[in-house]
């Protein structure tokens, strides 16, 4: 047991982090590569990235001592259904030196995993997107939103930023000066905070600004408003109350109110100390006062723990991720 290894990944947009761990949560290695998502950069660049990580994190180790691996990705169904995809990620895994085994998981099981080893519970997500899921006896079951930019995601760092330079256009189209919200969104867009003679001459500029660019690059914004939020400033203030209400009732459409099992808050927006995640606790203290509420850690660590599980040597996984994830 003592030399068996583990990995883990843990698959974004922006990095790719591997993990490899002893079966006594020992971190014998780390690895970091750019973004790799295929979905984002297609299936041969995401497995470059995957090689890369998986190489650097096995530096120095003998890659026939890993036992499991475990991928976290987002659109993990998609990957699984297409051949191409899979067969480029094998391609990686086998170039890596590894002979074992991989699992893929979605990316919202990995948070879910890396806040708690409970086996049901709920998992919230808010980063650039906005998705909730159930998860029965760690799997994903019931699923709420997380249905993209154009149809959803309602809460989240795209949503935020949209609803900001909304509410920045309502003020220009009413002839009021924007306020501090309004007046950092106009400058990090058309890069002055001057409000034309003729305010439509704004309006328009901003328009440009905002259309010139894939939509999802709103999700940007988000910072602007959790720093004028955190500075008392109204409009902000509103939006992030608004968009922890919108979380909340994401969570409601496959939650009971009182249940109590655990809930995990991963993303950008609810694991760092923001007012939108302190509006999204109270949200929660409020519908589920008796469920123990976590916070996701490193998704690559739980990656590699959701593969340790599977294996027979470990017969307390629960005593395993406590080890990785001592409480605070």
């Amino acid at each position: 047991m003592s030399d068996t290894v583990v990995v883990g990944l843990d698959v974004g947009g922006t990095s790719t982090r591997a993990t490899a761990l002893t079966l006594a949560g020992e971190r014998l290695g780390t690895g970091r590569a750019g973004g790799g998502n295929p979905t984002s950069h297609g299936a041969e660049r995401a497995a470059a990235e995957l090689l890369a990580a998986l190489r650097e994190a096995l530096t120095g180790l003998d890659p026939t001592r890993v036992a499991a691996g475990t991928i976290g990705l987002a659109g993990a169904g998609r990957l699984l259904a297409d051949p191409a995809g899979r067969a480029a990620f094998d391609r990686a895994w086998h170039d890596a030196g590894l002979r074992c085994p991989y699992e893929v998981y979605g990316d919202a099981l990995v948070a879910y995993a890396s806040g708690t080893a409970a086996p049901d519970g709920t998992i919230l997500v808010a980063g650039t997107g906005a998705i909730t899921a159930q998860v029965h006896e760690l799997r994903l079951d019931r699923i709420a939103d997380g249905h993209g930019w154009l149809l959803g995601d309602a809460g989240s760092g795209f949503w935020l930023g949209r609803e900001a330079v909304r509410r920045l256009l309502a003020d220009l189209d009413a002839g009021h000066a924007p306020g501090a919200l309004g007046t950092a969104v106009l400058t990090d867009l058309v890069g002055s905070a001057d409000v034309a003679p003729r305010p439509r001459d704004t309006v328009d500029a901003t328009i440009q600004a905002v259309t010139r660019r894939p939509p999802i690059e709103l999700a940007r914004l988000a910072p602007l408003v959790v720093t004028a939020a955190t500075a008392g400033e109204p409009v902000a203030t509103a939006l992030v109350a608004e968009a922890a209400a919108h979380l909340a009732e994401s969570v409601s459409r496959i939650r009971p109110d009182g249940a109590v099992t655990p809930i995990v808050l991963g993303g950008g927006l609810l694991t760092a100390d923001t007012p939108l995640a302190a509006a999204v606790r109270a949200e929660i203290a409020r519908h589920w006062p008796d469920a123990t509420l976590r916070t996701a850690g490193d998704g690559a660590a739980a990656a590699a723990w959701l593969a340790a599980r599977g294996l027979p040597e470990v017969t307390d996984p629960a005593a395993l991720h406590a080890r990785l994830f001592p409480a605070p």
